[in-house]
């Protein structure tokens, strides 16, 4: 149910996620549990209740394994250089990663691999800007914001074969 600050919190496969708009644009998708922040607050408008609305369907169409792609208006707040990360980030197709080097090399900053891991880490709209498919050297799983066990999950749902904290090989 949306409350009277424009936030909507789902249960997924993943945890419990807490949703959050302002002026019809999503700005927030947070892991409720793993939330060390204060909630952020959305505006109760009828463009915030409809976004928070389509923001929730699309959700549970990608976890069925009926979404691959998002189609919601984002509203991130960061800095010039965390704002083309995200944007980098949206580039990264459904099934796909990269690592943090390359990422890096992607926004023009080849050598700031550990400032884009920042940028990641700082993302306030996780999943729909999928940090998640970012991974670093050697295939290995790194931090997120969910915790690994919600980056394994949101891995497998988009076809990652996992060999423990690593991503294996797809190709057969």
């Amino acid at each position: 149910m949306i409350n009277r600050h424009g936030t909507l919190l789902i249960h997924s496969p993943v945890g419990k996620i807490l949703l959050a708009a302002r002026e019809g644009e999503l700005t927030h998708l947070l892991f409720a549990d793993r939330q060390r922040r204060p909630a952020p607050m959305g505006d109760d408008t009828l463009a915030a209740a409809r976004i928070l609305a389509d923001a929730e369907k699309q959700l549970q169409e990608y976890f069925c394994g009926r979404r691959r792609a998002f189609d919601l208006p984002l509203s991130p707040s960061g800095t010039a250089f965390q704002l083309s990360v995200w944007s980098a980030l949206l580039e990264i197709p459904f099934g796909e990663t990269v690592s943090y080097g390359e990422l890096a090399r992607r926004v023009g900053r080849a050598k700031a691999a550990r400032a884009v891991g920042a940028a990641n880490g700082a993302n306030p709209i996780s999943i729909i800007i999928p940090c998640h498919r970012v991974i670093g050297r050697n295939r290995r799983l790194t931090g997120y914001g969910g915790g690994l066990p919600a980056k394994k999950t949101l891995l497998q749902l988009e076809g990652g074969r996992l060999e423990g904290d690593q991503l294996g090989n797809t190709a057969d």
